[in-house]
Parts: C-alpha cells; sequence; structure tokens
C-alpha cells in the first residue's frame, strides 16, 4: 500500500547560474544538504528536488520506475531555467547517472556536470559477492523477492557520522537517510536507466566534474575512470582519499564542496570569455 509522500526537496535562491543536486537511489534530498548550502553560500541558486517513490515506504518506491526519476528532474530543471542562464546538474552515485541521462537529452538546458561518486556498476568491496548474480533477474516479480539491504560501513568512513546514518535508518522515518532496504525492483529499474546512459555517454559533451573516492565501499573507483574515457566532453577528476561512498557527508564534503564551487567559477568564466570572444568577433567582421 502506498502512502502520501512529503515532499523533502528544497530551493535555495541566488543569482543566474544554478546548481540542481541530485540524490542517490533509496536515498533522500537530506544527501546534499551540505554541498548544496556550500553553493549557495557562493551566490549560487540551488535546487534539490525529491525522487518520485523516494521519502516514503518500499512499496512507494516500488511503484516507481526510471522515467518517473527523470520526470522529478525535467520539473525541477524547468523550474530553475526560469531564473537561471547557466544551471550544472550534479548528482550522487544514482543520481549522478540521473545527471548524465538529463544532460544527454537536453543539451541546451544543461551547460555542465558535478557527478560524485558515479554508480554504473555496484562493484565496490563491501558489495557482497553474490550480488552481481542479480544480472541474471529480468523481470519485477523475481526481482522483488531480493532486497537489497543496507549493510556496513553504509557509506560513510567517518565513524560518528556513520552511527547517525544507522540511527535514522532504524527510525523509520526514510526522509532521513533514505531505506534500509532498497526493493530489488527499484536496482532493476536503475539498471535500465544505466544501460540508457551507456548507450549515449559520447554525445555528453558538456564539462564535467568528477569526485571519487579511492576506497569506495559501493562503487569502486572503476566506475568514475569509465566515465572519463567514454564522456564526448572535457572531464576535470579528483580523487578522495578519506572517504567512503556517500562523499556528500563523509569526512571530505568540505573538499566536495570546495571543488564543486571552484568548477562551477570556472565553468562560468570560461562561458563569459567564449561569450565575449564571439560577441568581440561580430563587432570586428560588423566594422569590416
Amino acid at each position: 500500500m502506498t502512502t502520501k509522500i512529503e515532499d523533502r526537496g528544497y530551493k535555495l535562491d541566488g543569482g543566474r547560474v544554478g546548481v540542481l543536486l541530485i540524490h542517490g537511489l533509496g536515498g533522500t534530498p537530506m544527501e546534499m544538504r551540505y554541498v548544496a548550502l556550500g553553493l549557495a553560500r557562493a551566490g549560487h541558486t540551488v535546487h534539490v528536488p525529491q525522487l518520485a517513490g523516494h521519502c516514503g515506504t518500499a512499496e512507494d518506491i516500488k511503484t516507481s520506475v526510471w522515467t518517473d526519476w527523470t520526470g522529478s528532474i525535467d520539473r525541477a530543471l524547468d523550474e530553475m531555467r526560469k531564473v537561471c542562464d547557466t544551471v550544472i546538474v550534479g548528482g550522487l552515485s544514482a543520481g549522478a547517472i540521473l545527471a548524465l541521462e538529463v544532460a544527454a537529452r537536453r543539451p541546451d538546458d544543461v551547460q555542465g556536470l558535478a557527478l560524485y561518486a558515479p554508480t554504473l556498476w555496484l562493484n565496490g568491496w563491501s558489495v557482497p559477492w553474490y550480488a552481481p548474480l542479480f544480472k541474471l533477474v529480468h523481470t519485477k516479480f523475481v526481482a522483488n523477492m531480493i532486497p537489497f539491504v543496507e549493510r556496513e560501513p553504509y557509506g560513510i568512513k567517518d565513524r560518528r557520522l556513520r552511527e547517525m546514518v544507522v540511527s535514522a535508518l532504524s527510525s523509520g522515518d526514510s526522509s532521513q537517510a533514505g531505506l534500509w532496504c532498497t526493493p530489488g525492483g527499484t536496482m532493476l529499474e536503475f539498471r535500465y536507466l544505466v544501460n540508457n546512459v551507456r548507450r549515449r555517454l559520447g554525445s555528453i559533451k558538456q564539462p564535467t566534474l568528477i569526485l571519487h573516492p579511492r576506497d569506495d565501499d559501493r562503487a569502486d573507483i572503476d566506475n568514475s575512470f569509465h566515465l572519463s574515457r567514454k564522456l564526448g566532453g572535457m572531464v576535470q577528476m579528483t580523487v578522495l582519499d578519506d572517504s567512503y561512498h556517500i562523499v556528500t557527508v563523509d569526512r571530505q564534503r568540505d573538499v566536495v564542496v570546495e571543488r564543486s564551487q571552484e568548477f562551477v567559477s570556472w565553468l562560468t568564466t570560461r562561458g563569459q570569455t567564449v561569450s565575449s570572444r564571439s560577441t568581440a568577433g561580430g563587432q570586428r567582421t560588423a566594422a569590416a
């Protein structure tokens, strides 16, 4: 039985440069709050939408499909384009893959990407050995018999923060730290999303920032190496050496904010330079 889900997404007003941040699969907008506040302090407009089916029960998320998640992002992007000339879309884990999807589909509306621990494959060191067998599952009925349960270290290296996350997971309020276990059907939908995006990586030409922990417990860093080779545009990559998967809240969250701010500043300055050269070129042509 599904429930009425309270929208936990939020917006932070700023200037004409916007950053749309996407939380992870089975996660919540709270995962992005530290980064969102850091970017807002730099003067940017920030939107963090809640993905369809999230922040409710396991039954709620079961009813959503990956195109529902992209629909949530499209609505947020449409709103942001009303007030922003430049939009960077960022995402954590599966949220990074959703960011790639919208960039491929709406290249004129997305000027840059920020990918935090992007996850094409669950192949980190804490993923159980039998998890790859899930690729043999192709129907929702069977998939939903296989829950993906959260396990140590829960994507968090900092022990104090990890204890807080476990407490939130155990509280029954999924709006704080997400669900204790993600239904297999939702993971199957995520596979469909990944397959769609992987076919289009070469067409994604927006400048991209990638931050990935060397010791990622859920998604090995080869996820990001693969993206850096396959994406069609320029890639800046930073390897984090003191975080696990949830880099937006773990020990190096300040580094994540700093690099994100630098990337947004570089991207907007680069855009202004290109625009100025184009205008100057036009004036010379007219004068000639």
